[in-house]
């Protein structure tokens, strides 16, 4: 088995080992992976938080020993919380995203493989015990960033990306894809009783489970479509008021906090 970790702000994680391959996804700072497969300059990559796999560059994930992967994944969590940043790291500047994890983030250093990381700033600690409020303010964060199948950064972002994002920053793992997320929680059995930070799931024109989104107060709903935007919600399915008609037929809603 082999381990690496991601040192750059973001890596397109695709279907196939090409540059023409679709981006199914993206890994960002500091997370972790096994290695499971190779071909040319290619790794096939597991993604430790969620399972997802995909094909990335070799040259874009950094090795770890075994050793060195299981005290980082032991280590406690930090996330980046605004919009970007730079860490350093021996006199070079590294950019970074919104979610990028720093482990072991103390007074301003955290350490890699051996090497030292200094980011100086404020960063968001995950929290002993997760609360709605919690949830909903890393959620605002997203708000206009443009969406973009497999995106997980507020440079772009898809639907289950962006509420795998939000409660990833609470300490809570959820599945990559809205199809498996549906999988997670209890059922609400009414959207009219359903609470801040429950997720509702809908479905296309085949039935599939094919979008998800965060509900607000007040029967709206966070969610990434166009953009990361707040629309009406109700029995029927989201509402889009510029439009003036459903966008997403409504499947079902879970509770997961």
């Amino acid at each position: 088995m082999r381990y690496g970790i991601c040192m750059l702000a973001a890596v397109a994680v695709r279907e196939a080992p090409s540059v023409k391959s679709q981006m199914a996804n993206q890994l960002l700072f500091g997370e972790l992976v096994t290695v499971t497969d190779t071909k040319d300059d290619w790794f096939l990559i597991e993604m430790l938080d969620d399972g997802s796999v995909g094909w990335v560059r070799d040259n874009q994930v950094h090795e770890l020993s075994e050793v060195e992967f299981n005290k980082l994944q032991a280590s406690k969590r930090y996330y980046l919380q605004t919009l970007s940043a730079q860490v350093r790291n021996k006199g070079s500047m590294i950019p970074v995203f919104r979610g990028a994890q720093f482990h072991g983030w103390s007074e301003g250093v955290f350490t890699v493989a051996g090497q030292e990381f200094y980011y100086k700033k404020a960063v968001h600690a995950v929290p002993s015990g997760v609360g709605i409020r919690d949830v909903l303010a890393v959620a605002a964060n997203y708000l206009n960033v443009p969406c973009m199948r497999g995106g997980r950064t507020p440079m772009g972002i898809d639907a289950s990306g962006l509420v795998q994002m939000v409660f990833k920053m609470n300490g809570i793992l959820l599945p990559r894809q809205a199809a498996q997320q549906v999988e997670v929680g209890e059922q609400v059995m009414f959207v009219e009783a359903s609470e801040p930070g429950d997720l509702a799931f809908f479905e296309n024109n085949e039935g599939t489970i094919s979008h998800v989104g965060i509900i607000l107060n007040g029967s709206r709903i966070l969610h990434a479509w166009g953009s990361v935007r707040i629309d009406a919600i109700d029995h029927q399915g989201i509402f889009n008021k510029e439009l003036g008609k459903y966008t997403h037929p409504l499947r079902l809603v879970k509770r997961v906090l």
